[in-house]
């Protein structure tokens, strides 16, 4: 985690929890010539716009009191989506039972790509059923395998 990640953390926790919001994620990336502090919220019924913009005016405020980025960058706070990426152990409880999309650091049963309901989470495993042609299977992947995982629309 870069060191910008770590302050805006620092600045964005106690803010997110006073309005009764959870710090989803936090990215600090540069696209092209322009740089792009994303900060996303959420709640349990999900977060509206007049949510992401007092995060965004108090954030704004401590970012310029501690100035941790020295130079300019735009600031986004924003729901993470219907498909929220899936980060600590209690993302991936939450997610039981939903559809979700998991990518792994190296392969596993020849794949690297797995979809399909989240059936359980351990500390250390997901289990998910995905379907192979007509069947559907579990497979397991090793919680430290997981290189990205994120909640999946169903259609």
């Amino acid at each position: 985690m870069s060191k910008v990640v770590e302050v805006v953390e620092e600045l964005a926790s106690p803010i997110a929890e006073e309005l009764g919001l959870e710090l989803v994620d936090i990215e600090y990336v540069k696209e092209g010539k322009s740089w792009f502090l994303r900060v996303y919220i959420d709640k349990e019924e999900g977060v509206d716009i007049e949510e992401c913009g007092l995060v965004s005016e108090r954030l704004s405020e401590k970012l310029d009191e501690v100035d941790p980025i020295p130079h300019n960058y735009f600031l986004e706070v924003s729901s993470p989506g219907a498909e929220r990426p899936l980060k600590k152990q209690r993302d991936f409880e939450r997610a039981v039972g939903r559809s979700v999309l998991v990518k792994t650091y190296e392969p596993i049963d020849g794949e690297k790509i797995f979809q399909g309901k989240l059936i359980a989470f351990q500390p250390d495993l997901l289990t998910l059923e995905c379907k192979v042609k007509t069947r559907k299977v579990e497979k397991e992947i090793p919680f430290e395998k997981v290189a990205q995982a994120r909640l999946a629309v169903e259609f």
